[in-house]
């Protein structure tokens, strides 16, 4: 395998932070500062993209801003699955800026200028995880991520919000800083470096109490990940505007903490330690709990948001779930299930706030009729609903058939079903909601106390289009997998 040193990670990084100072300066003229937003996404999806050939080559790019000293340096590292995250978040960041426009201006919110500033920053950090080369570059890039999300999840300002931040920002900063951090800690205490290496860092090192502990101080510690009982913040960060939802629950914030825990285990312990300490079945048990419990908390919400917030819960685990298995087969369907609920999560939410701007839905129960008037948005839900169930041909089909088949070839019959009740509980809580909303009947109350009534209900243009994008992405995907599989089995050669 050659490594090409390169600028382009960098650059990948940069794109976006450098749009900073044009957002600011462009805040009283909001269509330029849209304008800057939209081009730096173009700009950091196209650095991307000019690095798939070398990666699908087997090459991998690396390249070294700055060492400290002999083991701790800030670097990047572009490799398989680093990629299949950079892709999924510097494309959905074009999407999602659109998609901001439109909901940001219906919606009448105020402070845009902070809220595309905030938006740039986070997608830079997300990029620098994304291309990490180690433990400690991960770690820098991580707490940006943090700090830079803290004022889109309080962007609203009411005390509900600014409660909602300060959760967030306390459990994320707090667990990085004791389990994440002293991981990294003892691992550079072992090793000598935190570097990420193809078959594992530590994969010389003979089994331990420590090496096993130490494993579980990452997959809490990084919380990002939405394992229980370290969820909470996710449900709590809900009172943010839908575009900011959707970046925390589809794209950057939870996939970031599920890419790490992938990173941890593939790149720090390798396959081979942890088989030989019985991680990854301990582990696999572990998140199975999350799967089950997060998807029952979702079938009791009413609330739009809050339902699709447990779903990520939920879903989150099957990307941790496929990598700890240890198998070929789920180790390609957790890495492939990082794109797969990417796209179509994202157009749930899209969905959700399609609902809010032109009918002020914000509650299942509101939604009987809704489908007639607003068919594109109802029709996309539906969509995204069936690749989170996994039918075929959606996304989530190709996830959930490779995550069965490695539970079979790891010989875990009890996580096959766990698989298994987690699609009926997906379909429980999903199908409902298409059902309300192009076969029953508007209730007479309904029309009244929430907005607006349904027959004044207008899909918005400028929302819709972004949503009806990645529902039909979400389908290709599923119907063409090869990109994504590609990376993925590049990722466990």
């Amino acid at each position: 395998m050659e490594t090409i040193v390169s600028i382009k990670p960098l650059l990948a990084v940069l794109s976006s932070l450098l749009a900073v100072p044009l957002i600011l300066r462009t805040g009283d003229r909001p269509n330029l500062r849209e304008a800057c937003s939209v081009l730096a996404g173009v700009v950091k999806f196209s650095i991307v993209m000019s690095m798939v050939p070398a990666i699908l080559s087997g090459h991998t790019i690396e390249y070294t801003l700055v060492s400290f000293y002999e083991g701790v340096d800030i670097k990047f590292r572009v490799d398989a699955l680093g990629m299949v995250f950079a892709t999924v978040s510097s494309f959905l960041w074009i999407v999602t800026t659109f998609y901001s426009i439109g909901y940001m201006r219906s919606a009448g919110e105020h402070a845009q200028t902070r809220y595309f500033t905030c938006f740039a920053i986070s997608l830079s950090a997300t990029l620098g995880v994304a291309f990490s080369a180690n433990l400690i570059t991960l770690f820098v890039f991580y707490e940006i991520l943090s700090l830079a999300t803290v004022p889109l999840v309080g962007h609203k300002e009411t005390a509900e919000a600014q409660e909602g931040a300060r959760k967030y920002f306390l459990y994320l900063l707090s667990l990085s800083k004791t389990f994440l951090l002293s991981g990294i800690i003892i691992v550079f205490m072992i090793a000598g470096t935190t570097d990420f290496q193809s078959g594992g860092l530590l994969r010389s090192q003979p089994g331990s109490p420590l090496l096993f502990g130490t494993f579980f101080l990452f997959l809490f510690g990084l919380a990002k990940g939405g394992v229980m009982p370290f969820h909470n913040w996710l449900p709590s960060a809900m009172v943010a505007p839908t575009p900011v939802s959707a970046l925390l629950h589809a794209v950057a914030v939870v996939k970031v903490g599920v890419f790490s825990i992938l990173r941890v285990v593939f790149h720090i312990y390798g396959v081979d330690l942890m088989s030989r300490m019985g991680l990854g079945i301990a582990a696999a048990y572990v998140v199975s709990i999350t799967i089950v419990l997060g998807s029952v908390i979702a079938l009791s919400k009413d609330n739009l948001k809050a339902r699709l917030a447990y779903s990520t819960v939920s879903q989150l685990s099957y990307v941790i779930l496929g990598a700890v298995l240890l198998t070929p087969s789920s180790m390609v369907g957790g890495i492939m299930h990082i794109a797969n609920h990417a796209f179509s999560k994202i157009t749930l939410f899209f969905c959700a706030g399609s609902l809010y701007c032109a009918a002020h839905k914000t509650e299942v129960s509101q939604l009987s009729g809704i489908g007639k008037k607003m068919p594109w948005t109802m029709a996309a839900f539906f969509i995204a609903s069936l690749s989170m169930i996994g039918v075929p041909p959606a996304a989530g089909f190709t996830s959930k058939w490779y995550l069965a088949l490695g539970s079979m070839e790891a010989h875990e019959i009890p996580i096959l079903m766990v698989l298994l009740v987690s699609t009926v509980l997906n379909a429980a809580y999903f199908l409902p909601i298409t059902y309300k909303a192009f076969f029953e009947k508007e209730a007479p109350e309904e029309g009244h106390g929430h907005g607006e009534h349904h027959e004044e209900t207008r899909e918005i243009p400028m929302v819709v289009v972004p949503l009806v994008v990645t529902a039909i992405i979400s389908l290709l995907i599923g119907i063409y997998p090869d990109y994504f599989l590609s990376l993925a089995q590049e990722v466990i050669r």
